[in-house]
């Protein structure tokens, strides 16, 4: 949805230590992306972008952090993979904030799988909204999870929001780790450094450290939403080395 943007490294890495502790002049390319999942018998959303129309802030000297460029509305960008709203059956967003939950109302037939401290914080109402009860218990080195279709996990990952998650989609040897905002770019995954944006800082160090126990257990491709990486990585299948 957006490209050609950056971040700065007190931003992206300055979470626990402060941001004073890096450099402002170090940066990061930045991006706006979500993803979809078509198994052949479902299709299914991680995240939705902003609603249509939605202009991001102007460029500006100094910005911690500036999106891009504008490439399109989300459900433009939808549109063009050659998808209808109809055909959407079950959306899951990793957390609250409406650059990963703004289009919800695009799609009339789908079920919406949230956690249910994020649902509360967006007011969320309705037969198709799924407060994920995380009853499947581990998946891996991820002790909560709920298993949404074959091969397809929602898994708990506190931090970020009070309800964040994260989701794992296995296909063949890899899985594909749709992670939200555990970290802004991948510099940081490998760098182990938090972003400045969380709402419990403790949950959010111990969501980082199981995410990267599992990309070093796991030949995994991560999938971020705001860096270039992220659409990088799923159209050349690379895996993140840490």
């Amino acid at each position: 949805m957006f490209d050609g943007g950056f971040m700065n490294q007190p931003f992206a890495f300055g979470g626990e230590e402060g941001k004073e502790a890096f450099d402002e002049q170090i940066i990061y390319r930045s991006s706006l992306q979500n993803f979809l999942i078509d198994t052949g018998k479902e299709v299914i959303l991680v995240d939705t972008g902003f609603q249509n129309g939605y202009a991001a802030p102007a460029k500006k000297l100094g910005v911690p952090l500036y999106m891009g460029e504008k490439v399109a509305d989300y459900m433009d960008s939808f549109a063009a993979l050659g998808y209808k709203p109809e055909q959407v059956t079950k959306i899951l967003i990793t957390h609250k904030h409406p650059d990963h939950s703004a289009a919800l109302q695009y799609f009339p037939n789908a079920q919406v799988f949230i956690s249910p401290e994020d649902a509360d914080a967006m007011k969320l109402e309705g037969d198709n909204i799924v407060r994920v009860t995380y009853k499947d218990g581990a998946y891996h080195n991820f002790p909560a999870t709920e298993k949404i279709a074959e091969g397809i996990y929602f898994i708990e990952a506190k931090g970020h929001t009070k309800g964040n998650s994260i989701v794992i989609a296995e296909d063949g040897d890899l899985f594909y780790m749709f992670h939200g905002d555990v970290t802004y770019c991948d510099a940081a995954l490998k760098a182990n450094k938090l972003s400045i944006v969380f709402e419990d800082k403790q949950a959010a160090r111990q969501t980082l450290d199981q995410v990267r126990e599992f990309v070093q257990q796991n030949p995994t491709v991560y999938l971020s939403t705001h860096c270039p990486e992220g659409y990088e990585n799923l159209e050349m299948k690379r895996v993140m080395k840490l």
